[in-house]
């Protein structure tokens, strides 16, 4: 086994290692403790099963099936198919998923924790996924933006971003936009957190899953929005993952951002995607017994 930093503010990355080297308590728990000390793990060439991708993600904690259900694995609905490929005339799975800059599922009101994607079959040159992460965000704010967000609230929705299914044929946009919010209920979450496994503050908030920061009026929500994405974007702060077969990526939904890219015309790709609630086997937050290690994780 091969691990290394992939970048000084997000990401380590395994090599060298098979589902059998994971299956022994001490490999799978350095590989958490990447997850929690860098947000994104990545497992160079992980051959793994259906089966066995659930396997891992149930050591993380709860894998829950996708809220499309049409786009679950046909015998795994734990499983998300993300796709552009087509068979008997039917796509493979979800086409488009994931090409706008967020934290996954900031919407709901308890978002699982964990994301974890496997490889099945990637193009080397293009179909990247970008990662930026939320504490390094919050560290590069402004001061004076620092002070204005403290104790501020965000209003989260899914509403910019709802695909359109066969209960909105007919619809005007604005009843299909009603519709939506009734179904999927707006919820509010702080938009400066505290991590409990650090310690560390991080940014919980993005263009296209936020509706505005509460009590900000028009002019300064729209000056947050592009102040955030001009400092998640930054590309000297961006890990950029070019994907080979394969490869099994895992990362904490509430402390990283990311963005799949556009995949070339006529090339093939698809990952399957398991989401993580938590659960028992989820790491319980540093507490007093964890001080002096969290003060390290801090430096």
């Amino acid at each position: 086994m091969h691990k290394r930093q992939l970048t000084s503010f997000i990401g380590v990355e395994y090599t060298d290692l098979t589902y059998r080297d994971l299956e022994r308590g001490a490999v799978f728990d350095d590989l958490t403790a990447g997850l929690h000390d860098s947000e994104l793990v990545v497992v160079r060439g992980l051959d793994l099963t259906p089966q066995q991708q659930i396997a891992l993600a149930s050591r993380l904690g709860d894998p829950v099936p996708f809220m499309l259900a049409e786009y679950r694995h046909p015998e795994f609905a734990q499983i998300l198919v993300s796709s552009n490929e087509v068979k008997g005339n039917r796509p493979v799975g979800i086409p488009r998923v994931g090409n706008f800059w967020h934290q996954d599922s900031s919407f709901a009101q308890d978002p699982a924790p964990y994301t974890m994607l496997h490889g099945v079959r990637v193009p080397a040159t293009s179909g990247h996924t970008l990662f930026a992460s939320a504490f390094d965000v919050y560290d590069r704010l402004p001061t004076d933006w620092k002070q204005l967000l403290e104790g501020r609230t965000g209003r989260h929705t899914l509403t910019k971003q709802q695909r359109i299914g066969a209960e909105h044929v007919g619809l005007s946009i604005a009843e299909m936009k009603a519709l939506v919010a009734v179904q999927y209920p707006a919820v509010e979450h702080p938009v400066v957190r505290t991590d409990p496994h650090t310690g560390r503050r991080y940014l919980y908030a993005s263009r296209e899953y936020m509706d505005s920061v509460v009590g900000f009026d028009a002019n300064q929500n729209e000056a947050f929005f592009d102040l955030v994405d001009a400092l998640v974007q930054d590309p000297d702060h961006v890990y950029v993952h070019r994907w080979t077969p394969n490869d099994l990526l895992i990362w904490r939904t509430a402390t990283t951002y990311h963005v799949a890219t556009e995949v070339e015309p006529g090339v093939s790709r698809t990952v399957h995607r398991v989401s993580i609630a938590a659960g028992a086997k989820t790491p319980r937050p540093v507490g007093a017994e964890g001080a002096e290690r969290s003060s390290e994780a801090m430096v």
